[in-house]
């Protein structure tokens, strides 16, 4: 693909060109992949420090790394006392390094546990934008990386203290590196050492963050522009030799590590207990038909959904530019793979979001694509005022069932910036400007996330059970960790790993008799309503004297049922220290 003009965009008028040549300015070299790590930035950074825990893949993640480092084995990965034989260790050891340097474990913090997806996401927008800037000029290369930073999905992930911002950025370096490697091979560019650096670099990490996705998605590229080209001779020249040695350097010792203190076991069951579920059904009642990736993009693509039909006409129209080849190579076969993948969650496609950025920004910014006809425009515009519409209802929704007073109001700043996201991209297609749209939608929707993930969110008490229960523990003058009553905290009924990270490793997950045999011994419990029957029953039984103390009452987003705590405490007089 050649390198877009500096004076004219596609459906953009000539007044809008005095604009970009100063926005060149601003973005040109380093400063373009800077600006979209900025993005992410601002985006993630208010709901990484005012989110509590999130359940229940990030507390799992975060309490097993807790482990790691009270324990000091960093080889095991476990969750309390049961092996977590699911993920490679790449995400854990980044947190704990995190949390080593910017706090500590028994702080129990969240946001620490999060600082590595949020640095994995400003790489992941940054090498975006590095990637395009050799097809598609600086200028686009921006705006690409802008697409991916601000994409509800990725913005949401890099404040998300678990493997997938960190799957993005090492798949989208790989994939950057790659594609310029490839351009090289076509008189584009120059194919520089430290693109085979970040190739296999990229590959290293993905694969010690979760396993085979990142070798996936760049081994199903190559197939595809092989096939495509009829010519493979330029993967010769990729440094296979030094480059998978260096993967074995980065990922072999842990690999070997884990093999021998598991037996095996850790392969065993990653592969049984994981993967292969994965493969064969719907696992973890997340299974979904072929298409719900497709059906879900315009929303997690949010706010640049408008520019999806371009994207998808610029993709077929310049499926022959080398910059667009390689774009397709990158989506096409690995978003086919996520389609047939039984089980289905969100985030499974964002590995490939890049490569919609480049097609969004190679529609904005090549007029010979003509991507922006009547039917593309109609259709982009409707998505775009729809989704605004989603994205402002569920807001209003969320605030009315779990939201208090005083939240209303940044409830409908929300809503009303997710409105003007939606309609400002709408607007520029019929206005003909949808590259000065899409600044505005991005500086919009970054807007949007802050005060959602930032204010609002936190503010809807009622979705963090756990965060309300360990906080009723401290004022009820029950958490052991002030030495005030004897732990760990029990819980009957209830298990979210959130509560188990705010609260502690040490925290007893029992059934209603062995959590009255608890609290006989001076230990706070919390119990689920279904189990209270049973435990007054057991606390009868026992002749334990109790009483409950405190209620929480909320709803666990991840089960999608209401929760109703009840915090007791034993009457029994606290233990005397007879020592001398």
């Amino acid at each position: 693909m050649s390198t877009v003009s500096h004076t004219a965009l596609a459906g953009d008028p000539p007044a809008a060109a005095g604009f970009w040549p100063r926005f060149d300015r601003w973005t040109s070299g380093w400063r373009g992949p800077v600006l979209a790590a900025i993005l992410v930035l601002l985006s993630a950074l208010p709901g990484l420090f005012a989110l509590p825990p999130l359940d229940r893949d990030e507390s799992r993640f975060a309490q097993a790394t807790a482990q790691m480092l009270e324990t000091g084995d960093f080889i095991n990965i476990r969750y309390q006392a049961d092996p977590r034989y699911k993920k490679p260790v790449g995400i854990h050891w980044l947190q704990a390094a995190s949390v080593r340097l910017l706090s500590s474990v028994e702080k129990r913090q969240i946001w620490p546990y999060r600082i590595p997806s949020l640095v994995a996401g400003m790489a992941a927008a940054a090498a975006c934008a590095w990637g395009a800037s050799v097809f598609l000029g600086p200028r686009a290369a921006v705006l690409a990386g802008g697409v991916l930073g601000a994409s509800f999905l990725l913005s949401s992930e890099a404040f998300i203290g678990k493997t997938d911002a960190v799957l993005c950025g090492a798949t989208t370096l790989s994939m950057a590196a790659l594609g310029r490697l490839y351009g090289a091979s076509r008189g584009i560019g120059e194919g520089r050492f430290a693109c085979r650096l970040f190739l296999w670099l990229g590959l290293a990490v993905g694969i010690l963050d979760k396993g085979p996705i990142t070798p996936m998605v760049v081994g199903l590229a190559l197939i595809a522009l092989a096939v495509a080209d009829r010519n493979a001779r330029w993967m010769a020249r990729l440094g296979w030799i030094w480059g998978l040695v260096l993967v074995a350097v980065i990922v072999g010792p842990w690999a070997v590590a884990i093999t021998v203190a598991t037996d095996g076991g850790f392969w065993t069951g990653a592969v049984n207990g994981d993967l292969a579920p994965k493969l064969a059904g719907g696992h973890e009642t997340h299974g979904g038909p072929p298409g719900l990736h497709a059906l879900l993009l315009s929303p997690l693509i949010f706010p640049s959904t408008f520019l999806l039909p371009a994207a998808l006409v610029a993709g077929w129209r310049g499926r022959r530019e080398t910059g667009v080849r390689f774009a397709l190579a990158w989506l096409v076969p690995s978003w086919i793979a996520f389609e047939l993948l039984p089980t289905k969650l969100v985030h499974y496609t964002l590995p490939t979001f890049g490569s919609l950025a480049w097609l969004a920004a190679a529609a904005v910014t090549q007029p010979a694509l003509r991507a922006f006809g009547p039917r593309t425009r109609w259709i982009g515009a409707g998505l775009s005022v729809l989704i605004g519409a989603l994205f402002a209802a569920v807001t209003i929704t969320c605030q009315v069932r779990y939201g208090v007073a005083g939240s209303w109001p940044w409830a409908i700043v929300v809503a009303l910036f997710a409105l003007a996201t939606g309609a400002t991209g709408a607007l520029a297609l019929f206005r003909r400007r949808p590259a000065t749209g899409l600044l505005i939608s991005l500086a919009l929707g970054a807007a949007m996330h802050m005060v959602l993930t930032g204010v609002l969110a936190p503010q809807l008490t009622a979705l963090f059970s756990s965060d309300q229960a360990a906080k009723a523990l401290a004022r009820d003058h029950l958490d052991p960790r002030n030495g005030v009553t004897t732990g760990p905290p029990v819980l009957v009924g209830y298990a979210e790993p959130s509560l188990v990270f705010a609260l502690g490793t040490g925290t007893e997950l029992d059934d209603a008799a062995d959590g009255a045999d608890s609290v006989s011994d001076g230990q706070p419990a919390i119990v689920e309503k279904k189990q209270d029957k049973a435990f007054r029953a057991a606390l009868a039984a026992q002749k334990v004297a109790a009483k409950p103390v405190d209620e929480i009452k909320g709803f666990d987003y991840s089960i999608g049922k209401p929760v109703d705590l009840t915090i007791w405490r034993s009457l029994a007089p606290p233990p005397t220290d007879t020592a001398p």
